[in-house]
């Protein structure tokens, strides 16, 4: 099924970028194009060349437009994926009719009074199947191709008629065009390459975070259960050895068990508490520090000092920044982000607000923009009994202080996630 055409604002920054390059580098195949073939309608051509090279001539320019067109977008995604080789079937094409449209063009050069027009027709028949052919070797061999094409010109524009200075002039003016096309394109690709890995970088870091918490909260588990449940183990096996030989010590030794049982609980419990809870102050610090690193402008609108909630009421809702916070990053290409503590009518309202949501996601899916809550949360798994995880979590998180979460798309294609806790004398002010 073919995928519907996205408008600009609707697109990520990233595609926007990756957008404005490809079709900038598509604008100069086909300029290139476009004024070959006017020049090739000019008096001189149509009056004193041959009819046929009149007629190929442009038909040769046309399809050196559309395989280099072809091969420059092979080219382009060739060179966004190191390692990738373009077989010679993907090349040849393109570089038979860059060669046979220059070809023509020295014809009508010898055959018609091309006076200060040729390097221009030159450069702009061979510039189509160079602005791909730049970017799918080294650059070195590059450098190298363009001084072998130096020599081939120089030993045939003499063959047009022309003498040594005029040859030597329209040779350095080709070579000075495609020159100058092979390094804005190369670099052109090559920030946006730089931009890809960005990207790929911000992601990578988003789920080392989320990594390093899980693996932390399986190390204090481990720690605790391991110990304890060999302990238990042994206990068990010397108080059946006991009951079997009719020994009192079995029933010690089995409450001794059972204390064990109760401590493991209590201490799994804490650790379950300490990876739950998460105070709002420093959350909305974090996020902010967090966001702004990734380059995301995190707006933060909270009453500071005057912000006296219950503990467990800021734990709550610093797990929800801590949650949607990391969903940003993850999720939807975000510039902005907005989060807001303030109250309403008895009631704490904590709002995260972001950019950036990518089309079919967001909503209740949670798989979208920032506040969709992803399956892969920081941690939102193993937070409580039966807590699952994105905004499953958060809302059974909110529901055990009575609150309430909403998520969906905001104003102007944001993705909104708004949390209401209700708090008599909150002591939170607009």
């Amino acid at each position: 099924m073919r995928r519907p055409v996205k408008s600009w604002n609707g697109r990520s920054g990233l595609a926007k970028v990756d957008l404005y390059t490809r079709v900038t580098a598509y604008m100069l195949l086909w300029a290139a194009v476009l004024v070959l073939g006017l020049l090739l309608l000019i008096r001189p051509i149509r009056h004193e060349a041959p009819l046929l090279l009149v007629v190929v001539a442009p038909l040769l320019n046309l399809a050196n437009g559309v395989l280099c067109h072809r091969f420059l977008h092979r080219a382009m995604d060739a060179y966004l994926k190191p390692g990738t080789v373009l077989p010679p079937r993907e090349v040849l094409p393109a570089a038979a009719a860059g060669a046979a449209t220059a070809g023509a063009v020295l014809l009508e050069a010898a055959t018609a009074d091309l006076t200060g027009l040729l390097p221009g027709m030159l450069g702009a028949a061979l510039v189509p199947f160079l602005a791909g052919h730049c970017l799918i070797l080294p650059g070195r061999t590059v450098a190298l191709h363009q001084a072998l094409l130096a020599g081939v010109l120089l030993a045939l524009v003499p063959l047009t008629g022309r003498g040594t200075e005029q040859s030597l002039t329209s040779v350095a003016t080709v070579v000075f065009i495609t020159g100058w096309l092979a390094v804005t394109v190369r670099l052109s690709l090559w920030v946006l390459g730089v931009v890809f890995e960005l990207r790929e970088a911000r992601d990578v870091q988003a789920r080392l975070a989320v990594a390093e918490e899980r693996l932390r909260f399986g190390r204090d588990l481990h720690d605790i259960l391991g110990r304890n449940l060999s302990v238990i183990a042994l206990k068990s096996e010397l108080a059946v050895q006991l009951a079997r030989r009719e020994r009192p010590e079995a029933v010690d030794q089995m409450i001794e068990v059972q204390r064990i049982a109760q401590e493991s609980q209590r201490e799994v419990r804490d650790v379950v508490r300490g990876y739950r809870e998460a105070d709002l102050r420093v959350e909305l610090e974090g996020a902010r520090g967090v966001l702004d690193a990734a380059g995301i402008d995190c707006a933060v609108d909270s009453p500071g000092p005057a912000l006296d909630l219950p503990d467990e009421v800021q734990a709550a809702l610093g797990w929800v920044v801590r949650e949607t916070t990391t969903n940003v990053l993850r999720h939807g290409d975000a510039r902005r982000c907005a989060i807001a503590v303030r109250e309403e009518e008895d009631t704490v309202l904590l709002t995260v607000e972001n950019d950036g949501v990518r089309a079919g996601t967001g909503g209740g899916s949670g798989s979208g923009g920032g506040g969709g809550g992803s399956e892969a949360g920081a941690g939102a798994g193993p937070g409580g009994s039966g807590a699952g995880t994105g905004l499953v979590g958060l809302r059974e998180r909110l529901a055990a202080v009575g609150g309430t979460l909403d998520a969906g798309p905001g104003d102007g294609g944001t993705f909104l996630v708004t949390a209401r806790i209700p708090v008599a004398r909150a002591g939170v002010r607009r």
